[in-house]
């Protein structure tokens, strides 16, 4: 049976992604100043920790690379504040999916929807969930959708700490995550996946170098069988440290919440 943060994970995820792929978040980040996508990224998405240096951020993101986060921490926040940025961010989101939702977006699943999600994402511990300590300190909106977004990303943060903890266990590295996680979806090579394809090249072949020694790619850079059980027992750690927020909803609950989340989860990712 697929685990319940799994299957949650697969219908939140459209929704929180809509402050990467759709224009309204980009906009409003614009409309503040920020001089491009990664400066209003950076600032709009690490605001919830406060005005911390740089090295801190890209410890919590884990997986840029050297030097990413500080192109933009704390520069993106000398002249807008980091508060304006976290809104905008809100803002254009929830704008993204009223927009995509239509006529659902004003639905009683989507009240019901932003009501069970919120309960699962306010409920769990925030000890050693860097990221999604950081959220729960945004007071969540009262408007529907952007409630629904906001605990979709509170959720999504959660997740994304337990990910980092299975990294760091498993010894991988931001940038090897993101090799593992581009042979895993089957780009090849895997040095051309969009998230670190722009790296400078010397350190990519380090990269892969290191991931060769361990014997978790082979010679031609593909995946070793060790390489592959390594990267399918971190997904799987990662859905057990993603269960917690879970528990809060009954078996009842959990049912509802997955028969109103899939007709809306679906249009969303239709347009993604």
């Amino acid at each position: 049976m697929r685990p319940v943060a799994r299957r949650m994970f697969e219908l939140l995820e459209p929704i929180c992604l809509v402050t990467f792929f759709a224009d309204e978040c980009g906009e409003e980040l614009a409309a503040l100043g920020h001089p491009n996508y990664w400066s209003g990224y950076f600032a709009s998405r690490a605001a919830p920790l406060g005005r911390v240096p740089a090295e801190v951020v890209h410890a919590a993101f884990y997986n840029f690379g050297p030097g990413e986060a500080a192109r933009h921490i704390p520069r993106a926040w000398e002249t807008i504040p980091a508060e304006a940025s976290l809104a905008a961010r809100e803002r254009g989101s929830a704008a993204s999916v009223r927009r995509i939702l239509g006529e659902l977006a004003g639905s009683d699943e989507v009240v019901r929807a932003a009501d069970l999600v919120t309960k699962a994402a306010v409920s769990a511990s925030t000890v050693g969930r860097v990221m999604y300590a950081g959220m729960r300190t945004v007071p969540v909106p009262v408007e529907p959708v952007a409630r629904l977004w906001h605990s979709a990303t509170m959720l999504r943060e959660h997740r994304g700490d337990g990910h980092i903890a299975a990294l760091v266990g498993a010894r991988v590295g931001g940038i090897e995550a993101h090799v593992l996680s581009a042979l895993a979806m089957g780009v090849y090579p895997a040095e051309s996946f969009g998230r670190i394809h722009h790296l400078p090249k010397e350190l990519l072949v380090s990269v892969m170098g290191g991931l060769r020694a361990r014997g978790v790619v082979d010679a031609d850079g593909r995946f070793t069988d060790a390489g592959r059980e390594l990267q399918r027992r971190i997904e799987v750690l990662t859905d057990e440290l993603a269960e917690e927020p879970y528990e809060a909803l009954s078996v009842e609950e959990l049912g509802e919440l997955v028969a109103v989340l899939e007709p809306l989860s679906a249009k969303v990712k239709a347009t993604q």
